[in-house]
Formats: C-alpha cells, structure tokens, sequence
C-alpha cells in the first residue's frame, strides 16, 4: 500500500474542485454551509490550572475526504468522524506544527535513531483494528499515558478509533526481525502529505526512540512519493508529551494564518 493520493491524484483533485464548484454554479443555490461548534471548557490535559475549549465539526458525505485536505493546513486534526482544532480562550499554547519534507535532512539525533532501527521494518496497511495492535496499544497506554482516559479503552474503542474514519487512513506497523510488532501509527492520507493521528510502541524498547523512528519513517516515505508534509498535531512547549515535538528538522508552525519556519516564529512570539 502506497501514501496516497501523490502528485497526479491532488492535480485530479483540483479538477474535481473546479468541478464542483462549476455544477454549484449551474445548480442554483449553494449547499448549506458546515456548522462549527466550539464545545463547553473542560479541564486541559496538557498545561494544569487551565481550561480546554475546542472547535469542531463533522467530517461527512462525499467531500469530506476534500474538506479535511483543507482543514489540515488550518491546523485542524481529526478524532473518529470529526476535525477539531483548540479555541481556548485567553491562551494560544497549542501551535500547529508540520515537517516540509523536502527540507529535511538528518541530525545527528535523528540519524542516531534511524541507525537503531535500521533491523526493523515498516509496512503501509488499511485500517483495521487487531488483537496484535491493540495488546501493544494497551502495554503503551498503561506505562506512558496510565493517567489518561484513553487507558481505559476496550478493543471495541481501539478499534472504533482506528476504523471509524470518513476520510483516507491508514495503519504504519513496524516489525523486528523476528516479526514481533514493536510499532504503529495511525495515519491519515492527505493531498499534501499525512497526518500523525496516534502512535504507540513497545514501553519496554526506550532506547529504540521507536516514537521519533515512526516519524523519521513517515518522512522517507513522502521523500519518495514526493508529498511534501507530515502533520505532526500540536506543538506545546509547557507540556513534555509535546514539546519534543521541536526537536524535528524542518519543521513548520502555523501562527496568524500562515505557516512558517518554526525556529523563526518561536523567535517572533519570544
């Protein structure tokens, strides 16, 4: 299975758009916009004392595939059939970050931790939940995330997490030489590039860096593809379970609208 669609399926999708928006013309009155809804504050997970509001907005019907592409690059992620994005008001810590691929080039921390897992092997698959999977995704959440409500996710959540999608998604396992799985993300396959929706790995392998290697691996492949983005979420410099997130070359912020160099915003809002 291939990261799709490349470049020949988004020079379609700008056909299909053009389309669209020619047969809206032709049909009378246009369609009734997307309805966004900003949800009551709750406690954040991320920074404590403070309150988490989100913005949201269902992912369905024939263009949902079309309109996530969009919401992507505005800095929204996707959670089952729904794209949200942080609305807290009086804070703005979450900061959208990607990779642009075609900038990337190795540290020599990153190049350590390709050089470790160079006995492991990576495989594109569609997204179906298993057994397998999920005794890994539950060794991972009860020592990294025990705290969270996620650990107390049955198979039946694991796997609505994973297959309950309206959009193109798509599972990453990461195989050692025995077979053993130690890794997987779940991926969503963008126009531009992908998107890091959840990864998870053996809590007994910490030297592997085996989170950082499924990004590392997640680049490669849209080095060879030549997409030129993996979404990474949100960047949160007061909360470790997200800061790490900068130690990637060639990342990118989203800040005013715009992306930019993410070394370069950090020096702008200093």
């Amino acid at each position: 299975m291939d990261l799709k669609p490349g470049a020949q399926n988004r020079q379609k999708r700008e056909w299909l758009r053009r389309e669209a928006r020619s047969a809206s013309a032709k049909a009378g009155p246009p369609l009734p916009f997307r309805q966004f809804f900003a949800t009551s504050p709750v406690s954040c997970p991320y920074i404590t004392g403070r309150a988490e509001r989100k913005l949201i907005v269902e992912l369905g019907g024939n263009g949902a595939a079309l309109f996530y592409d969009d919401l992507s690059r505005a800095g929204f992620r996707r959670s089952h059939g729904f794209a949200y994005r942080p609305a807290c008001r009086g804070c703005s810590s979450c900061v959208p970050v990607r990779i642009a691929v075609d900038r990337f080039s190795h540290t020599r921390s990153t190049g350590r931790v390709r050089n470790t897992n160079r006995d492991l092997a990576g495989r594109l698959l569609a997204a179906r939940a298993t057994p397998e999977q999920f005794r890994l995704f539950s060794a991972y959440l009860r020592s990294r995330h025990s705290d969270s409500d996620m650990a107390s996710m049955s198979y039946g959540d694991y796997r609505g997490m994973v297959e309950d999608t309206p959009v193109r998604t798509a599972l990453a396992e990461f195989r050692d030489i025995s077979g053993e799985l130690v890794a997987a993300s779940l991926i969503d396959l963008l126009d531009d590039g992908v998107s890091a929706v959840y990864s998870f790995y053996d809590p007994l392998q910490p030297k592997r860096g085996l989170g950082t290697w499924s990004v590392l691996w997640l680049v490669e492949q849209c080095q060879r593809q030549g997409q030129p983005f993996v979404y990474l979420g949100y960047w949160i410099a007061d909360s470790p379970k997200m800061a790490y997130k900068a130690r990637f070359p060639a990342l990118e912020r989203l800040a005013a609208g715009a992306w930019t160099d993410f070394s370069r915003g950090a020096e702008d809002a200093a």
